[in-house]
């Protein structure tokens, strides 16, 4: 039996990547015809090709992730992922005086919004910064980010701006 690295997609994100599939079934000379009677005959078979494929998919999208960016309602998370150790800048809001929160980090701001607000803000708002090595490896360390809510960042735009911050570059 096959043994995956990380999941199995789900079924909506198999349905998105149904060209993807049929071409990797094709890989194993498996036609249309053949997968609707493995599906009948032998579920674990196909529960075996689809773990394979679905490996391979992370595998690949996996091994382009740079940076990722985890938003809370009170803290925002940026991860910079180099080859053999993640980096991490963070934001924690401990809200007003009166503990209480009204900058939420879950909205979809561009990063000058966000500059713009923790400009404005009374709350107490707590930069912290971490880095350590990887213990099973990148790609598996973005894997389990992103299953914890960890969402890829195209570019480094809030990493960058958390450093500007961390070094008192931004005013």
């Amino acid at each position: 039996m096959y043994q995956s690295k990380y999941r199995r997609l789900r079924q909506d994100e198999l349905d998105e990547m149904t060209t993807e599939f049929v071409r990797f079934l094709a890989s194993y000379q498996i036609t249309s015809t053949e997968w609707k009677q493995l599906k009948k005959d032998d579920p674990n078979r196909v529960d075996e090709l689809i773990l394979q494929f679905s490996d391979l998919i992370f595998e690949k999208v996996l091994s382009k992730v740079e940076y990722l960016i985890l938003k809370k309602h009170r803290e925002l998370r940026a991860f910079k992922l180099l080859d053999k150790k993640v980096k991490l800048l963070g934001l924690i809001n401990n809200g007003d005086d009166d503990g209480n929160v009204t900058l939420d980090f879950r909205k979809n701001e561009t990063a000058e919004d966000m500059m713009r607000q923790l400009r404005r803000t009374k709350e107490e708002i707590r930069l912290y910064a971490a880095e350590r090595k990887y213990k099973k490896g990148k790609k598996y360390e973005a894997f389990t980010l992103m299953e914890e809510g960890a969402l890829i960042a195209k570019d480094g735009t809030v990493y960058n701006l958390l450093d500007g911050l961390r070094k008192g570059q931004l005013n």
